[in-house]
């Protein structure tokens, strides 16, 4: 299938690893040029490296916090200066720590806000303009799967990540008319440095091989396995191509079924 991606300009944030990185690379796969940023430059630079041997497409990079609300717009508008456009934006962010809510300090709270949320609403600042101008655009919204059902142990992500659902069910509304769409895609258990980190913290917790929660995880989706990036990463090529562009302000769960609401 051409998913109509050849020539079309994509910002994908926090791309040097995990999802933002499955995403980033697929997208250049389907020939889209392909501009990246992540906090640490060096994981970064390997990357962009690794995507560009994997796919044949040059990759554009620059390190950026995308917590910083003046670093944003700089890396959008050097985007812009280099492509000539910004035609499609995958948001993403490192997800909070994994606290119950008395662990929580207020400070956290706020930092988890800069993070997940406002993260997300300085690159839809930046690129919606240029996608209306354009009367053309993708903004796509990486959350969770608890956004639709909560996950135990993940208060901040349950709390934020439902936030930028209602953010992106509502830009669909304001920017349907000019040819954009904006729909929210929300991963499952998926073989990342993060399910990494937290599978740790649980079985420490638990007291019990790191392997068992994985097998626990498992054991919860109807399919008994957990995902890899790619099959998240091949559904958020699709949102944003020529192919999807009566799809939006849609919330699409990637986790095999884990999910049980009917919505």
């Amino acid at each position: 299938m051409d998913l109509g991606l050849k020539g079309r300009v994509a910002i994908v944030a926090a791309a040097s690893k995990g999802l933002g990185r499955a995403v980033a690379t697929e997208l250049a796969r389907e020939g889209a040029q392909v501009a990246i940023c992540a906090r640490h430059a060096e994981g970064l630079e390997r990357a962009a490296s690794e995507i560009r041997k994997a796919t044949g497409s040059e990759i554009c990079w620059q390190a950026l916090d995308v917590t910083d609300a003046s670093g944003v717009p700089k890396f959008v508008d050097a985007v812009e200066k280099r492509y000539g456009r910004v035609d499609i934006c995958v948001t993403n962010a490192g997800g909070p720590p994994a606290k119950t809510f008395l662990e929580i300090s207020p400070e956290e709270w706020r930092a988890a806000v800069d993070l997940t949320l406002l993260s997300a609403v300085y690159f839809a600042r930046e690129v919606l303009p240029r996608m209306r101008k354009n009367q053309w655009g993708r903004l796509v919204t990486i959350t969770s799967m608890s956004v639709k059902q909560p996950v135990d142990g993940l208060l901040l992500s349950n709390s934020i990540r439902a936030a930028v659902t209602g953010l992106a069910r509502t830009l669909a509304n304001e920017f349907g008319a000019d040819g954009i769409t904006v729909n929210n895609v929300c991963p499952g258990y998926t073989l990342t440095e993060r399910l990494d980190e937290l599978a740790e913290q649980q079985a420490k917790s638990a007291g019990i091989p790191r392997e068992k929660i994985f097998e626990r995880w498992s054991s919860q989706v109807p399919l008994r396995r957990l995902a890899k990036p790619e099959e998240f990463a091949a559904l958020v090529a699709f949102l944003v191509s020529e192919r999807a562009s009566y799809i939006n302000g849609a919330t699409i769960a990637v986790d095999g079924g884990w999910t049980r609401s009917l919505l």
